[in-house]
């Protein structure tokens, strides 16, 4: 039996990330944790209390909230992946919209709802058999994961892959709105005080700019079975 690893997954919003963790674990056999969807949940719950919108953030009373905020992940087995549950509300579908994707990183920026979420996620992955994507998983989370991917694509090539998923889905959106989107996320992530997104010095970087989903997870998958 190979001993199991820890395979920590960054990156800028919209790379496929949560697409080829949910690959890899799958092919493992390992748990898969999507942080983006916890930060996502956060969000969620924040914009229902009034605590945040577009004009506004009350960071005091979202804080002074959090241990009101219980989230958990449950397997789907018809869709073969784990969903985000918020207070035990299955809360996938409302947590994937443009309006939390426009909050999100703001949200992730307050030490104290990081501080919670990233307990949470070392706890899930203290037996190791874990694929974790996110900004700081590599970097904080998991700092002595075995395998740390980087995830990088052109903003262009990103937001067309974000708009075409949300018009799939049946969503209105225009293609400006999420081009503005991902390169103000980026700009949030990167230079947030707290874990601001930065590659980890033993980090493979990988561009899928120009990448099928097959040849990716092929390539990944050969670094994978060198680790172990």
């Amino acid at each position: 039996m190979t001993s199991k690893i820890t395979i920590a997954i960054d990156g800028f919003s919209s790379t496929g990330k949560s697409t080829i963790a949910k690959q890899l674990a799958k092919e493992l056999g390992y748990i898969y944790v999507d942080t983006g969807a916890m930060y996502r949940a956060v969000t969620l719950y924040a914009m229902l209390q009034n605590y945040v919108s577009e004009k506004h953030f009350d960071i005091v009373d979202l804080t002074a909230d959090l241990s009101n905020i219980s989230l958990s992940f449950t397997f789907n087995e018809t869709l073969g992946f784990a969903e985000m549950f918020l207070n035990g509300k299955n809360v996938e579908k409302e947590i994937r919209t443009i309006e939390v994707s426009k909050l999100v990183s703001k949200v992730a920026a307050i030490s104290e709802v990081r501080k919670k979420l990233v307990n949470e996620q070392q706890e899930m992955g203290k037996n190791k058999g874990i694929v974790m994507d996110g900004r700081d998983i590599g970097t904080v989370v998991f700092p002595d994961a075995e395998l740390k991917l980087f995830m990088t694509a052109s903003a262009d090539k990103r937001a067309k892959r974000r708009y075409k998923e949300l018009i799939d889905r049946g969503d209105k959106v225009n293609y400006e709105e999420i081009l503005h989107n991902v390169q103000e996320r980026d700009r949030i992530d990167s230079t947030r005080e707290d874990s601001p997104l930065i590659k980890a010095d033993d980090a493979i970087e990988f561009d899928n700019s120009d990448m099928g989903l097959q040849e990716q997870f092929e390539r990944i998958m050969s670094l994978v079975n060198d680790k172990l």
